[in-house]
Formats: C-alpha cells, structure tokens, sequence
C-alpha cells in the first residue's frame, strides 16, 4: 500500500540538484582513489603475475630489505629429509638479517598444504618457500597469497610454474633419471627385472623423474633391463615397507628396485636388511647418507644418490630474499649471488639448478653429516 505523499512529485531547485551531483561525482573519485591505494600498499601489485612475468625491472643493486620474513612450507613434517631442507632456507634467512618459519602439515597431502597456505598469506609474510605436494592443486592459493605481495618460491619438488616465481631445482630432471638407470643396471649386471617404489602417485618432481627413467631404459644399452613395477609409498615409512614386501612376493625374479624418494629407499633397505633377498636383490635411489649409511656399511645397499638438501634450502632462502628486495623478478637470464653458493642465473620457467647429483657408497659416505 503506498503511504500519503509518495505519489507526489518533489521539484528540487536546479542549483541545489548540481550542488547533489557534484558531491556524487567526488564521492565516487574518493571511493576510487582509496581502493588504488589500497591495492598497492605493501609493495603487491594485483596486475603482476606471481611467475615473474610483470613488467617490474630487477636491481641487482637493491639493498636486501631488512627484517626479512619468510614461511617455509614442507611436504610433511616429521621427513628428516624435508627437515634438513628447510633448515637451509632458515640459515639463508638468519644470515641476512631475516627470519625463517616452518610450517606444514603432518600429512603429504596437497589439501592440507592449502589450509597452511591459506593461513600463512593471512599473515602476510614477504615470502613463501614451498615443496609442493601436488603442483596444481596447491597453485589456486599460492596465486592468492601472491596477490597480497607475497613472493613464492618453489622448492625441491615444483608447483604450477604461474604460481611461483622461480623453482630451485636440486638438479636437472635428466640427470636424476639417467643417474638413477645407470646405477641400477650397473648393480645388476645390466640384465633382470627392476621395480620403482616412488613416493605419492601425484607428486611432480617423482613423476618427471620416472618419466626420464622409462625413457633411458628404452636405449639400447638396457635393452636386458625390464621395468616390470612403479609403485607408490605415499612418502610414508611403513607404506613404503609394505610396498617393498609386495614387489618382492609379486616379482619373484626381481633384481633391482630403484627408490627416488628418501623415505622409500630407506624403508626398503630396512625390509632387505633383514630379508633373504638382501644382497640378491639390489637397491638404489636418492637418500640421505645419515639415513643409509648402516644399510651400505652391512651391504645392503651398494650405491645410492642425493644432493645436499640444505644447500637447496639455502638457494631458495637466498632467491626468496632477491625476490622480495626486487634484485630479480624471476625472468630468464636474470643473475643472483647466493651467499656461499656463489651466483646463480635462472633459467628458462624460473628454474634455478642448485647443481649436479653425488654418489653415496662405502668409499666416502663418512665423509658426509646430513
């Protein structure tokens, strides 16, 4: 029911009707200039792409910002490898006036890699080191956090590459694969069949490695070498053990089984430790020496692979802190210091190379604390 009045018609003065729109008019440019404003506090910049792609420019020169603050997210905690890792992007960070926090989840899975993401840009911290557990799923929110200034760094394992800026890679993925085929055919006699315990079905630095290795056993060279498995320890310890126990029972003329992951190897040389099949069947893959030095001193384990993990945190605190001092935007060709590691260039999609794998074996593995 329409109230007494409201069909009447009001006549407003001309004068008073201008003085009206031009209080709207600047009403709406006030509105306009707060949100400009607001977009480009804290040095972000909503148009720029987290991948390194924006029109900033570099500054090799620029002074590190100081009180740097960074985030340090592993696949899981409680993994003495992830461990080791971080605490090299801690060194990095404390060696150049800032600081490191680790925090992640006690699974490996992405979605809970998601709630720590989402909670760390509320906390707006200059950078984000992340080994990712799956390289898309995680990208949605690391593309948010990056909206809020936050610099990603991939590490170790990558994410999607426009969700990050760079990716410090421990070494090449060709290496890896071809190192890892070499080694086992070498320990095989270059003849039988081989199985791969890897870690998550999903995670990508695995998955690219895996993809090298089937590609290397198609030359000529391991033509007597069959890949007769690739199975999935979820980066878990007793999986993983149990998965060891599954190949051996299911491939009873197993010869070899290659373990790219440091939890999975250590599981299987743990289960062959005490096997029958210790010695007969042979293990290899990527481990740390603090982890498989009893396994290669009791014979277990001839020769195994790995870089040095904190020396990879180390190269992503270093470039997480170029980020975030504007030294590098994260382009190609782009040059960096990295304390004691030395200058670094980033290659093609942001990838920084810390540096070629090394062998483990009795000879020197005493030589090594990691």
């Amino acid at each position: 029911m329409t109230k007494p009045g409201m069909s009447r018609v009001f006549r407003v003065p001309m004068a008073a009707l201008t003085l009206l729109l031009a209080a709207l008019v600047f009403a709406a440019c006030g509105s306009t200039k707060d949100d400009e404003s607001s977009s480009s506090s804290g040095g972000s910049s909503s148009s720029s792409s987290s991948s390194g792609s924006s029109t900033a420019k570099a500054n090799p020169n620029a002074p590190i910002k100081q009180g740097l603050k960074t985030v340090s997210i592993p696949k899981q905690l409680g993994n003495p490898y992830e461990e080791t890792e971080h605490s090299g992007v801690q060194e990095a960070l404390k060696e150049l006036g800032g600081s490191d926090r680790i925090q992640g989840p006690t699974d490996a899975s992405a979605s809970s890699q998601v709630s720590i993401i989402n909670s760390v840009a509320q906390q707006k911290p200059d950078a984000i080191v992340i080994a990712g557990n799956d390289p898309n799923a995680v990208a949605p929110a690391l593309k948010q956090a990056a909206k809020r200034g936050i610099k990603i760094v991939g590490m170790d394992s990558d994410v999607a590459p426009d969700a990050r800026s760079v990716f410090i890679n421990q070494t090449s993925t060709q290496l890896i694969g071809e190192g890892q085929v070499k080694l086992i055919a070498k320990q095989i006699g270059g003849k039988g069949e081989i199985a791969i315990l890897s870690a998550t079905a999903n995670a990508p630095n695995q998955n690219a490695w895996i993809k090298v290795m089937k590609e290397e056993l198609k030359k000529p060279a391991y033509k007597d070498v069959k890949l007769v498995k690739v199975a999935y320890g979820d980066d878990d310890d007793q999986k993983s053990f149990q998965e060891t126990q599954g190949l051996i029972q299911a491939y009873p003329n197993l010869k070899g089984i290659i373990s790219p992951t440091t939890v999975g190897i250590s599981a299987a040389a743990r289960y062959l430790s005490s096997s029958p099949k210790k010695g007969k069947i042979k293990l290899t893959g990527l481990g740390t020496p603090n982890q498989m030095r009893k396994f290669v001193k009791d014979g277990t384990v001839t020769e195994f692979q790995l870089w040095v993990p904190k020396d990879v945190g180390y190269l992503a605190g270093q470039a997480a802190a170029a980020l975030a001092s504007g030294r590098i935007t994260g382009k190609e060709g782009e040059k960096f210091k990295a304390g004691r590691l030395g200058e670094y260039t980033i290659g093609a999609n942001g990838e920084i190379i810390l540096g070629p794998p090394t062998g483990f074996n009795a000879k020197n593995i005493d030589d090594f604390d990691f």
